[in-house]
């Protein structure tokens, strides 16, 4: 059965660790395979917080990798890819995948983060939006939806817009003013057959005490035929396959039957239940 996670981040973005602790924490957690997908860079006065990859460590990024799947070739199958922001150009150099999110929502010539704390999540819409939750939310799955024309394989975190949105204390997500919204970028990466992530990174973090995307979100992609993946958005070497049991368990409450892994160059399908049961064996979960 393969293990793995396509989504990690590492010290040349935002993560804590060098890619070959990644690697080592990934062998710890009984991977059999692992994807790095560092932030894409950002053009210059786009990331003040300086949370992207920057453009002169690209090359340094794409040897490392490369280093350490030669080094570790045999012992687990690693993968260059890279999740490419919404806001970044193209990346000039081929990536074995990608994975195309959205952190910012656009108002007033501003980016305004989505993802950075409680605390400029509710000011940007206080102070942009005129406290309207719901049209903060629009706004973001429009830009979503936008992701789908971009060629990733990946559609990272869908419903990002919640993390902070536990019990629904901010907004309500089911309903329609939102909710109509992201399934439009749902339609949209699903005629492009991307693959939608079951992402458990908000968990690690402590914001969340589920996945994201919701229940009936994930509902309407399996209504439409769409694939997923489970991926835990790491950003430490402790966290490689935080709580993907409960992913795999949210995917078959959801009907899904399998979930898409990345190996020998392609995608291909692996039964959900095997890979539960994998990922409940495995330490550090």
């Amino acid at each position: 059965m393969i293990l793995q996670n396509l989504h990690t981040h590492t010290v040349f973005g935002d993560g804590r660790n060098t890619p070959e602790e990644m690697v080592l924490g990934a062998l710890s957690s009984g991977c059999t395979s692992l994807g790095f997908s560092e932030h894409s860079p950002l053009p210059p006065g786009l990331d003040p917080e300086g949370w992207t990859m920057r453009a002169e460590e690209a090359g340094a990024y794409r040897a490392e990798i490369l280093r350490l799947r030669g080094k570790y070739r045999g012992k687990i199958e690693l993968f260059l890819g890279l999740e490419q922001d919404l806001d970044s150009p193209p990346p000039a150099e081929d990536y074995d995948y990608l994975i195309g999110s959205v952190h910012s929502v656009a108002a007033d010539g501003l980016l305004l983060s989505v993802d950075n704390t409680p605390e400029t999540f509710v000011q940007a819409v206080r102070e942009h939006f005129g406290g309207d939750f719901f049209a903060f939310a629009r706004a973001y799955y429009r830009r979503v939806a936008a992701v789908a024309e971009t060629g990733c394989q990946i559609l990272g975190h869908l419903d990002l817009v919640t993390k902070f949105n536990e019990g629904g204390r901010l907004f309500d997500a089911e309903d329609t003013r939102c909710r109509a919204a992201a399934l439009e970028a749902v339609e949209a990466a699903m005629e492009r057959d991307m693959i939608f992530e079951i992402n458990t990174g908000a968990m690690s973090r402590g914001y969340r005490t589920a996945p994201y995307p919701a229940p009936s979100l994930l509902k309407s992609i399996r209504a439409g035929g769409g694939r997923i993946c489970l991926t835990s958005d790491s950003h430490s070497a402790q966290t490689i396959t935080y709580a993907f049991p409960q992913a795999a368990e949210l995917a078959l409450a959801c009907g899904f039957r399998e979930a898409w892994v990345l190996t020998e160059g392609s995608f291909r399908p692996v039964e959900l239940e095997a890979l539960r049961t994998a990922a409940q064996k495995r330490p550090g979960v």
